[in-house]
C-alpha cells in the first residue's frame, strides 16, 4: 500500500482560474507552487489532476490533498 500524499496545508487555496485554462494540481502535497504541480511527485505514486477552468471565477482547490473532489476542496481538512 502506498503513503498517503504530504498535506500542503489543512485550509483550501483560493484561485482566480480563467475560463479555457487547464491547470495542473498537485496530488502529492510535495509541490513548491501550491495548489499546482511543479514535478516533485517523480518517481512517486502521485500524479497531477488536469482541471480545465469552464468559467473564470474564483476555486478554492484542495490543500490538504485528501478531498473526494480533488482537486477542488470538499472540506475534508477540517476531519484531519
Amino acid at each position: 500500500m502506498s503513503s498517503p500524499p504530504t498535506i500542503a496545508q489543512k485550509a483550501p487555496f483560493p484561485v482566480e482560474v480563467t475560463e479555457g485554462k487547464s491547470y495542473f494540481w498537485c496530488a502529492c502535497g510535495k509541490s513548491s507552487k501550491q495548489p499546482f504541480c511543479d514535478g516533485s511527485h517523480k518517481g512517486g505514486p502521485f500524479e497531477p489532476i488536469k482541471y480545465t477552468a469552464q468559467a473564470s471565477k474564483k476555486l478554492f482547490f484542495c490543500g490538504c490533498k485528501h478531498s473526494t473532489k480533488a482537486p477542488l476542496c470538499d472540506g475534508s481538512h477540517s476531519k484531519l
